[in-house]
């Protein structure tokens, strides 16, 4: 674990130094490949499309681990699948864009890079901030979750999946599309589960904590795999809104898209600093121990 906390601390550090990396990335090969599949269908389809290039990935490690440096080589190869898997593209830059934007029209066209599922983000702070805070969990946090896990093969995994559920520019036929959705929800599962938490307690504990408590409790036994995690997005409009409510006179300036966009982003921010340092502790108590 300590290789991969050095391996994500030096990937979220170069696409922060240069974002431009977001741009060699390409998903020609894995597209192509789904094509190839277009015989099969359903379950089936989704399970090797999946299965082989995460195989190859498995593979190539365990080789580079063999070698006289497969120290060295494991790290870079877990640095390079780890860049090529935090995106699609780089989530600060597309903040900054946002942020530094001239006028409202640009802002609002800007914000449209954190579209869900293609639906335009409304320029207002809620609609905002519910579309940032899913983008920050499928190109971050739900990356980071899975390579601590599973090792770039984890991270690999969850980005082929959220593609292959989530990209509508994919000729899926109904039952694939439907199983490949429902393999990006259960991945995005336990990730956001884990991110409400955190954004509960660098933030607005009791207002995050109910919007997931009632959501549950509405929520259908299948919800987990089915609908998505949808209390994610309840947890971040309910911080949202007790911030706006809570001005004490300055409820105008709260509800200003920019001025939430620079809170959540401080929170999210303060979440993934938490997340390393969770990470961290546990390397130095295997240390210890």
């Amino acid at each position: 674990m300590a290789i991969g906390l050095l391996v994500a601390l030096i990937a979220l550090g170069l696409l922060h130094v240069l974002p431009q990396l977001a741009r060699w990335r390409s998903d020609s090969a894995f597209r192509r490949w789904v094509a190839e599949l277009a015989d099969i269908s359903g379950g089936g389809r989704v399970a090797l499309a999946l299965l082989v290039p995460l195989a190859l990935c498995a593979v190539l490690w365990w080789l580079l681990g063999r070698s006289p440096a497969g120290v060295l080589l494991q790290l870079l190869f877990s640095l390079v699948v780890l860049v090529y898997c935090l995106g699609p593209s780089e989530f600060e830059s597309d903040l900054e864009a946002i942020l530094q934007a001239p006028d409202e029209t640009s802002r609002e066209a800007a914000a449209q890079a954190f579209a869900v599922d293609d639906a335009p983000v409304a320029w207002n702070a809620p609609a905002l901030g519910v579309a940032i805070v899913y983008a920050a969990l499928r190109r971050r946090f739900g990356v980071l979750f899975w390579f601590f896990v599973l090792g770039p093969v984890g991270a690999l995994l969850y980005r082929l999946g959220q593609m292959l559920g989530r990209d509508d520019s994919l000729r899926l036929d109904p039952g694939c599309r439907t199983t490949a959705r429902y393999v990006a929800n259960m991945l995005d599962w336990p990730a956001a589960q884990l991110l409400t938490f955190t954004l509960a307690v660098v933030g607005h504990w009791e207002a995050v904590t109910g919007a997931w408590r009632r959501w549950h409790a509405q929520a259908r036994p299948t919800s987990w795999y089915s609908d998505g995690p949808g209390f994610l997005g309840a947890a971040a409009q309910a911080d949202i809104l007790i911030d706006i409510e809570a001005g004490d006179g300055y409820a105008e300036e709260h509800s200003d898209p920019l001025v939430e966009l620079r809170r959540l982003r401080s929170a999210l921010l303060r979440a993934l600093l938490a997340w390393l340092s969770v990470v961290a502790l546990m390397v130095l108590g295997g240390w210890v121990g």
